[in-house]
């Protein structure tokens, strides 16, 4: 089986080790704990957490999962049990093992673009028909409902996007999530939803693991945990035929997960109002800072209503966005996601979750963009009208 290159992986990961790499904001992580400071924000005591450490057993875990883990990770949802949590290695994990468990050759399913690469390369290495419904900047990247019911029909399968979107941080709201609901129902089709980057918002994000029963969702411990390294990531089924079909998937890729990963998230996640309360307060001072650099910028334009850790920034330069990126790095050691990683022409990602050099990178990026000006690469607009 072919796999086409997965863009972004390969080009940021190697991207971030570089010795260039001067200040990060191509990331989507928000800011990582370390774990005194985890155990800091929780409360809880490191005493009893190394001392229970030091009798951890390091064979394989439950096979399902650690129990505390699933609970934890249940109350995150309204309407979510624990045995409905399948915990799996990462968040690429969860995307993974969703998609070879439920597509098949000669499938029909619709990918919203832009996605996370993993929802339409795999279905294509697979030999689905892969039909993509494009989010346009002109709309703040929101999702056409009238375009998806042109779309799909009783061939359709499955529907695979990401909420919020990944890179835009464009979002549905509960009454678009219903009606979309209402069309999949329509033609039996499952949705399959990404929802890495949810809980930003102050209130209570729903999930489509709240209200359809043909909703599969993935999530991990990345993102707004700020806990990529434990790589935990998770599957909310609750089909119990189609369950089995995920842990047997599972099975050839892993196993189980991570004893450590899976106790030590745990513990955070007992504590997610407060690792809420961080992330937000990460990203909005920080959003704040990005709103007013582009607020009347004379070559940078963002255009969603972003409730993600990025921006999908778009720009008036005549230059590729792999080039643009990488003559940034190069030239001023600032390191953004070139938007080819999602097939968006001019456009970079950027980070409204890590950097604690924000000022100074947007500076470097202002300069960088000066300099490409006065070569003449300045243009009147982003994209084809």
């Amino acid at each position: 089986m072919k796999i086409d290159d997965f863009v972004l992986e390969n080009w940021l990961n190697p991207a971030c080790d570089s010795e260039k790499n001067k200040i990060y904001l191509g990331g989507s992580c928000v800011l990582p704990f370390t774990v005194e400071e985890l155990f800091e924000l929780t409360g809880e005591s490191m005493e009893d957490f190394v001392e229970e450490l030091k009798t951890m057993n390091l064979g394989y875990g439950n096979f399902e999962g650690t129990p505390r883990t699933r609970k934890a990770i249940a109350n995150l949802y309204k309407n979510v049990d624990p045995e409905d949590v399948i915990l799996v290695h990462g968040g690429t994990g969860a995307n993974n093992t969703v998609v070879l468990t439920l597509i098949e050759e000669a499938y029909n399913v619709i990918s919203i673009m832009p996605n996370y690469q993993q929802f339409y390369s795999i279905p294509k290495s697979i030999g689905a028909k892969v039909h993509q419904i494009h989010l346009k900047p002109e709309a703040g990247y929101k999702l056409d409902l009238d375009e998806l019911r042109k779309a799909i029909d009783n061939d359709t399968k499955a529907i695979l996007f990401t909420n919020p979107n990944n890179p835009t941080g464009s979002l549905l709201e509960l009454e678009e999530m219903m009606e979309l609901v209402k069309i999949a129902k329509a033609v039996d089709a499952w949705i399959i939803c990404d929802e890495m980057y949810r809980g930003l918002k102050e209130e209570y994000m729903p999930s489509f693991a709240d209200i359809y029963e043909k909703a599969i969702v993935t999530c991990s411990s990345s993102k707004i945990y700020s806990m990529a390294g434990t790589r935990v990531g998770w599957i909310i089924c609750k089909d119990p035929e189609t369950k089995k079909e995920l842990f047997n998937r599972r099975s050839y890729d892993s196993i189980c997960g991570g004893v450590f990963d899976e106790w030590i998230f745990a513990i955070a996640l007992e504590h997610a109002d407060e690792i809420f309360a961080r992330s937000r307060k990460i990203v909005n001072e920080n959003k704040a800072k990005v709103d007013k650099w582009l607020e009347g910028h004379k070559y940078l334009h963002q255009y969603a209503d972003a409730y993600g850790t990025t921006y999908l920034i778009h720009y008036d330069l005549d230059v590729d966005a792999e080039k643009f990126c990488e003559d940034l790095l190069d030239q001023k050691g600032v390191l953004v996601c070139h938007g080819d990683c999602f097939f968006i022409p001019r456009t970079f990602r950027f980070s409204l979750s890590h950097a604690t050099e924000l000022e100074e990178g947007m500076k470097l990026i202002d300069e960088y963009i000066e300099e490409l000006v006065a070569q003449g690469k300045a243009v009147t607009h982003t994209r084809e009208d």
